[in-house]
């Protein structure tokens, strides 16, 4: 016997009902994003495997270990699977010359890959929403961005989320600290973990996100970034937590709140929850007005952040906040050849009303064909026999409203007229409605 083929480790099938649930969260997002003026952009799934190395930097986990790269067999192309969205958004940024128009506010949603140990709240393949504003120089945008993530976690019910700012100021003044801090990390060399070692001379400032217990106070006594920032980084900086506080938003400073890149630059956030195990962060951003240019664009101020649908499903499920999902309005019922040949036209006449029909196929008794109408959570049952059929009628039966079995008295069926059988749903939909 032949073995059955499994989905790839860290990459999940998204099953109907789950896959419904999605659809009403991307919903809500949408329009959430529409409210604050940003528009959708769509980008490749594969881009050139440079885009990433020059974007990410070629010294970073992400580009060693985790990226899904490999050489088209047809060209010898190296292409990677996208690991994250900002990069492939910065490349159809300059290529389309989208900032040169006009200021821009986009959004992106979709699919991203790393190869990383799958676990609660992180796969292999996952979903992130991307938001990315180009052209925007001021501390406005910066906050923007930031409100619009508390009013989303209203909007999908969502509590117990924490805001974490801080400052990155320019290359130059980091470019001052990370000397200060290789001198501090290289007189205690031996208490640093293998990791850090690694990242001393390429990154050092990631060892200040460095988890691991036995460094904690060596990285809580280490120079702190924000002692070595100018007025106008300190201005900006201030310029976002006025707007915060004005909001009545709770904030927490916290100065190891790093970017690895040098591309990042002044603001960075990240809201979390202790609902969620490692996996903490549900949403991440800030400003990063080096990236265009580094990708051999003009130089262009920009602000993004991205979140995990993953995650925040999560929070939505555990939260016990799932969406109700509306089921279908008719379930087509029919017997006979006169209703098998009429049955079509009425759904067709019922769809052109803008009324969801589910078909039934397969045959069946009208008892078992009922059995799958009630099941089916559709409002109404049309029944179709030959005897209506002949009469250029049909059976209407109501099985429920606003998802509640009906009493018997509402659910009395009725001949309706073929022609007439569209208003009397929506007359019967009106009336629950008033009720």
């Amino acid at each position: 016997m032949s073995q059955h083929i499994q989905s790839v480790r860290g990459m999940n099938d998204i099953l109907p009902g789950a896959a419904e649930f999605w659809e009403v969260f991307e919903e809500t997002v949408r329009s959430w994003l529409k409210s604050y003026g940003y528009r959708p952009i769509r980008l490749p799934i594969v881009e050139p495997t440079p885009l990433f190395k020059r974007a990410i930097g070629e010294v970073t986990d992400i580009v060693e270990k985790e990226m899904y790269s490999f050489i088209d067999s047809l060209n010898g192309e190296p292409l990677t699977l996208r690991p994250e969205g900002t990069a492939g958004c910065v490349r159809a940024l300059i290529q389309h010359k989208l900032a040169v128009q006009q200021p821009q506010r986009l959004y992106y949603m979709g699919q991203m890959f790393r190869h990383e140990r799958p676990q609660k709240g992180r796969y292999r393949q996952f979903n992130q929403v991307g938001v990315e504003s180009f052209g925007f120089a001021g501390p406005d945008i910066d906050a923007e961005q930031i409100l619009m993530g508390a009013r989303l976690w209203d909007d999908l019910g969502l509590d117990g989320i924490k805001l974490q700012l801080n400052t990155l100021g320019q290359a130059d003044e980091r470019a001052r600290h990370r000397l200060e801090l290789i001198r501090y990390f290289e007189h205690d060399v031996d208490l640093l973990d293998e990791e850090a070692k690694r990242r001393l001379y390429t990154n050092p400032l990631r060892i200040l996100d460095s988890k691991n217990p036995t460094m904690q106070e060596m990285i809580v006594a280490a120079p702190r970034l924000i002692d070595y920032l100018g007025s106008e980084s300190l201005a900006h900086f201030e310029g976002v937590q006025q707007v915060l506080r004005d909001a009545g938003l709770p904030y927490e400073i916290n100065p190891r709140l790093v970017r690895g890149l040098d591309y990042y630059n002044l603001t960075v956030f990240e809201w979390v929850t202790d609902r969620l195990g490692a996996q903490g962060t549900v949403c991440a951003g800030g400003r990063y007005d080096g990236l265009v240019e580094q990708l051999g664009g003009k130089p262009t101020p920009a602000c993004g952040f991205a979140m995990g649908v993953e995650r925040l499903l999560t929070l939505i499920q555990e939260a016990g906040g799932e969406p109700v999902l509306e089921g279908i309005d008719v379930y087509l019922v029919h017997q006979g050849e006169a209703a098998s040949r009429l049955a079509p036209r009425v759904a067709e006449g019922l769809r052109d009303q803008g009324i969801d029909v589910l078909f039934h196929c397969g045959g069946g008794s009208f008892k078992s064909q009922m059995k799958k109408a009630d099941a089916s959570g559709a409002s109404f049952a049309v029944i179709i026999g030959d005897d209506e059929a002949n009469a250029g009628e049909v059976t209407l039966k109501p099985l429920r409203a606003n998802g509640e079995k009906q009493n018997e008295q509402k659910r009395e069926q009725k001949r309706v007229s073929v022609d007439h059988v569209a208003d009397e749903i929506m007359n019967l939909f009106l009336d629950w409605e008033d009720a």
